[in-house]
C-alpha cells in the first residue's frame, strides 16, 4: 500500500520523533491521516489476533516518551508497548543506553477496558524503573514474566493509585505488522509489531 510506504519513509531517520522538526511533524501527521483513511481493521479492539504481542515504537509525538531522551550521558534506545489481550493489559518498556554497566529499563504496566470497537481506556498500575542488569533484564516479554509472577524490581518499584494515572488510546489503523494509535494526550504512536 503506497499510503503505508509513504508514511514509513517520512519517520524513517526521525529517531521515533526525536529528530522531528515542525515541518517533519506536519508531514507525518499528514501522511498518517492518510493511511488513516485505508485502514484494514474497521474494529481493531476486536482484532485479538492482531492486536495481541509486543510492537516496537517507530514514530511518537509524546513529550513524556521522548523526554527520557534528556537524561545525561544516557539515551534512549529501544522502546515497546507489549499487549497482551486475554488479560486487558499493557506495558510500557523503554531501554535507557549509553554508559556500560548502567543501561536502564523504564516500565510501566496498566490495565485497559475496551470502550468502542476502536478505543480502550487505560489505567496505568505499577511504575519500575532501574538499572539493566541489577533487575536482570534481557528482553521485554521476559520482564513481563518476571511482573506477572510478583517479582519486586529495585531501585524504583511502586504501584500507581493516582487517579489522574489514566487514559485513553485509540487504535486508527492496524494490519498484521503496523499499528497507529492515539492517545489521550493529543499523541500519536506509530509500532511495528516484532516477530515472535
Amino acid at each position: 500500500m503506497k499510503e503505508k510506504a509513504k508514511l514509513l519513509e517520512i519517520i524513517a531517520g526521525r529517531n521515533r520523533g526525536l529528530l522531528s522538526s515542525e515541518a517533519d511533524k506536519v508531514r507525518v501527521l499528514t501522511a498518517v491521516e492518510q493511511l488513516e483513511d485505508h485502514n484494514p481493521t474497521p474494529n481493531p479492539v476486536l482484532a485479538i489476533d492482531l492486536l495481541d504481542g509486543d510492537w516496537r515504537l517507530l514514530y511518537t509525538t509524546s513529550r513524556g516518551i521522548l523526554g527520557l531522551d534528556n537524561i545525561p550521558l544516557l539515551q534512549l534506545g529501544q522502546i515497546y508497548q507489549c499487549i497482551r489481550v486475554n488479560e486487558a493489559k499493557l506495558y510500557n518498556i523503554a531501554e535507557i543506553v549509553g554508559v556500560p554497566f548502567l543501561e536502564g529499563i523504564v516500565s510501566v504496566a496498566a490495565q485497559f477496558e475496551p470502550v468502542s470497537d476502536r478505543r480502550v481506556n487505560v489505567k496505568f498500575e505499577r511504575s519500575i524503573i532501574g538499572l539493566q542488569r541489577l533487575i536482570g533484564y534481557r528482553t521485554p516479554s521476559q520482564l513481563i514474566q518476571d511482573i506477572e509472577s510478583g517479582k519486586k524490581f529495585l531501585p524504583v518499584d511502586f504501584s500507581i493509585q493516582n487517579r489522574d494515572q489514566q487514559g485513553w488510546l485509540e487504535i486508527t489503523y492496524l494490519d498484521q505488522d503496523l499499528r497507529i494509535g492515539r492517545g489521550n494526550e493529543g499523541n500519536i504512536f506509530i509500532l511495528a509489531k516484532e516477530k515472535s
